[in-house]
């Protein structure tokens, strides 16, 4: 799809990226099937092959509206289509790209910027922390929309401290050390059981604010992340992300920050959890099953693989296949392809479409028939928990409760 760039955008290297990556777009359609707004809104434009036609119009110097800032809006940078494409197009920079040239000509309503702006700055503030436990104390009162968005409290339990033979960094996150702290003390108990001693590394990879369109603060985050972790990487093996979405943004810094020495080597030494951990060459499987015996054989769990896993990461099929090795019983649901919904902000600022998907999810995820509902991402396991009495875990926290039978 040729697309010629108008004279003001003539020498903007995004602009110049962004028309290439459209000139891999065919027309082939085939994006529609597994983009899931697209599926509950059914509009050709909130479909990545329209939202592509949106952005090859901003490019050639068509005014962009608030309609069009809509339909952007609208996409829950999940990649799917990225998967799907058999041209190769590189859907996500292109979207990032097309929001930003977007909110540059369109400017929002006050109230959304303010929405914005409070979701930017207050998720990735230390203060998120205590307002958490706050409004976890206070819960039973709050109406069932903000309940929805605050997890009960889970005492994350004993961390351990005597150090092991091997070392490993662990991306501590922002939000989900305060959300759920017992992803992060489950997976320094695996990985202690297994002679490795894990130092977290705190601080925001800077996706939550770049998709919120704060791409300047985004940058500030990841940059100050990488720059943290490229001074400890000298005495650890790797960094490892328990959060999906944290992983896919760490993975892809060097291409966020060309030139960037610490974002070039951090980036290449992230791995998620499950990459690392499953990996033949660690021989973590063989000593775990040796641990577990037979204590967990045929328990049933449901996963669901998170975007940023098998479409951002393209890491597919590994958890599950890990997991089946340990006993588990883990069954995949149909659509298991399909966003469930949460995608970051996107539960908050498109509440219609996110309950949608997530209604569509669980309904595949329940017919599983599972103990459990297990994910890889802190914004996929709150998202889904709000709206099932199924226990929804972190794959780690299952294999970690299992260890500890």
């Amino acid at each position: 799809m040729h697309t010629e760039l108008s004279p003001a955008l003539r020498d903007d290297p995004a602009a110049q990226a962004a028309a290439r990556r459209i000139q891999a777009c065919v027309h082939c359609g085939f994006c529609t099937a597994t983009c899931p707004s697209y599926q509950v809104l059914g509009n050709e434009l909130d479909s990545p092959r329209g939202r592509i036609y949106l952005i090859k119009e901003v490019l050639e110097g068509v005014p962009a509206s608030r309609e069009t800032q809509q339909h952007l809006d609208r996409c829950l940078t999940c990649r799917a289509c990225e998967t799907t494409c058999p041209s190769g197009v590189q859907y996500g920079a292109l979207i990032d790209t097309g929001r930003a040239l977007v909110d540059a000509a369109v400017t929002r309503p006050l109230g959304e910027r303010w929405v914005r702006a409070a979701l930017g700055a207050g998720l990735t503030s230390r203060a998120f922390g205590p307002a958490l436990r706050l409004g976890q104390w206070l819960r039973p009162l709050l109406p069932q929309a903000l309940k929805d968005k605050v997890p009960a409290h889970r005492p994350p339990g004993p961390v351990p401290s005597t150090p092991r033979p091997r070392k490993v960094l662990l991306l501590a996150g922002c939000v989900q050390p305060a959300m759920s702290p017992g992803i992060n003390a489950a997976t320094r108990r695996v990985l202690d059981r297994l002679g490795v001693s894990v130092e977290e590394i705190e601080g925001c990879c800077g996706a939550l604010r770049s998709h919120l369109g704060q791409h300047e603060a985004g940058e500030r985050d990841l940059r100050r992340l990488a720059r943290r972790a490229a001074d400890r990487l000298g005495q650890a093996e790797v960094l490892l992300s328990n959060a999906s979405g944290c992983g896919v943004a760490v993975k892809d810094a060097a291409q966020a920050l060309p030139g960037h020495p610490d974002a070039k080597r951090t980036a290449a030494a992230t791995r998620d959890l499950g990459e690392w951990l499953f990996d033949p060459e660690n021989g973590f499987v063989e000593r775990l099953q040796a641990l577990l015996g037979a204590r967990i054989a045929g328990r049933r769990i449901a996963y669901h693989p998170p975007c940023t896993l098998q479409h951002g990461q393209r890491l597919k099929g590994g958890v599950e296949a890990g997991l089946r090795a340990l006993g588990f019983d883990v069954q995949l649901p149909a659509e298991a392809h399909l966003c469930c919904g949460s995608a970051g902000t996107y539960s908050v600022l498109q509440a219609g479409t996110a309950q949608a998907l997530r209604s569509r999810k669980l309904a595949h995820l329940h017919a599983c028939r599972p103990e459990a509902i297990a994910s890889a991402n802190i914004g996929c396991l709150t998202h889904l928990q709000a709206g099932t009495d199924v226990p929804v875990r972190h794959w780690i926290e299952l294999l970690d409760e299992a260890l500890l039978a």
